[in-house]
């Protein structure tokens, strides 16, 4: 991973669209704009870690870091094109994971990993709101976000009226859906929206659904990790493409 230290460049790094993993910062030196980037960590979810001046001193190699720096994750983010054409090249039908809002690092490597085992030719995630693929999310996933193809969009909505136009259905998975997942047929080109851990999924992109399916649950509790409902679905993507012949 890539360092980048001091006040001003790390200000900069956190506006532009570099993939941030996470920034150090020693306490005992905040100041007005430290207080700034950490708002813009806040707003971006991005991980802070408080440190001592000798442990970032280690870290650039310099004493010169004015109490903060920056690891940049090294992810190669692909288009949306590219994962259509992928499926292409397998001569199979496009099986796409849309995630919106996923803001938890462990439940989007979780999300990447089953993705990749149910044969889902890529991920889309938006470039706000959402957890980017760093460290942490790489070990969540057992390594599945280095051999996933992620694309990362501006626009989730857009994006989804691509896909349509492109002859995919799209499947959101919501708690009270018109039927249950199993009752669907998801043999065709499909992709499958999952919504953010406490929201579900945004207006908007619920209402570029094609179908709005369930999972029926029997507990107290009337709602499942996104990860875990994440994993259903396309498990039964996969099940239902493995028996369509």
């Amino acid at each position: 991973m890539d360092i980048v230290y001091g006040k001003n460049p790390v200000m900069e790094l956190l506006k532009s669209d570099s993939e941030v993993d996470k920034v150090f910062v020693n306490k005992e030196t905040v100041d007005h704009v430290t207080a700034r980037i950490l708002k813009l960590c806040r707003e971006q979810n991005i991980v802070v870690s408080y440190t001592m001046d000798k442990k970032l001193t280690e870290m650039t190699g310099t004493s010169k870091h004015q109490g903060i720096a920056a690891t940049i994750a090294q992810t190669e983010y692909v288009s949306v094109e590219d994962i259509l054409s992928y499926a292409e090249e397998l001569d199979e039908k496009p099986f796409v994971v849309i995630l919106d809002g996923i803001e938890d690092p462990h439940n989007l490597g979780a999300i990447i990993r089953s993705a990749n085992v149910a044969g889902a030719h890529g991920v889309i995630i938006p470039k706000r709101r959402s957890a980017t693929v760093n460290s942490t999310v790489y070990k969540a996933s057992a390594g599945a976000a280095a051999v996933t193809r992620i694309a990362k969009v501006t626009n989730l909505s857009q994006t989804i009226d691509m896909l349509k136009e492109r002859g995919l259905w799209i499947f959101g998975a919501e708690a009270d859906g018109d039927k249950f997942y199993y009752e669907s047929d998801m043999t065709g080109a499909v992709g499958v929206v999952i919504g953010s851990e406490g929201f579900g999924m945004s207006k908007n992109i619920r209402e570029k659904c094609d179908f709005l399916v369930k999972i029926p649950v029997m507990g107290e509790i009337n709602s499942l990790n996104a990860s875990v409902a994440a994993g259903i679905l396309l498990f039964e993507v996969l099940r239902q493409k493995l028996t369509e012949n």
